[in-house]
């Protein structure tokens, strides 16, 4: 009897482990950040959550050494590629060199790509668009609106 319980509980555990990081990697396999998606997975998944490498950060928010959730965070490959080789940006927490050489810079490719996909901040308005906004908040009609109605001698 005891050696089907070991098998039970050997067979169980290999269940749950397969089952750890199920979500899985959600970049496509010919996409050409795919491999920085792989290196992310593997060696950041334990801080950092970012949907697309199918990670979720150690889950608590309150531990000094969660890394930022990079679903909420846009990452340049410039910045990405400087924490990797420096240990994040204070150099207190994150491993330095947790990646090097061209891993890092694939990990670096995927975060520019990747990050930043849950943001609610809206894109920056063009120049046209924030010409527009500040013609409206002054009270001026837009440019392509003739209609001045409401505007004239009522006022004054």
């Amino acid at each position: 009897m005891r050696p089907l319980l070991v098998l039970i509980a050997t067979a169980s555990a290999a269940l749950l482990f397969a089952a750890c990081g199920s979500e899985g990697i959600s970049v496509s396999t010919d996409d050409p950040t795919y491999k920085g998606a792989e290196l992310f997975a593997e060696r950041c998944a334990g801080c950092h959550t970012i949907s697309a490498a199918g990670t979720q950060g150690s889950g608590e928010r309150l531990v000094r050494a969660q890394g930022p959730n990079f679903d909420e965070r846009t990452e340049s490959f410039e910045d990405a590629l400087f924490a990797i080789q420096n240990g994040g940006f204070s150099g207190a927490i994150m491993p330095q060199n947790i990646a090097v050489g061209e891993d890092a810079v694939e990990i670096a490719r995927f975060l520019e790509e990747w990050s930043g996909k849950d943001v609610d901040n809206p894109v920056r308005p063009t120049a046209q668009e924030e010409g527009d906004l500040a013609a409206q908040e002054s009270g001026e009609p837009e440019p392509e609106s003739d209609d001045s109605s409401g505007t004239d001698a009522a006022g004054g």
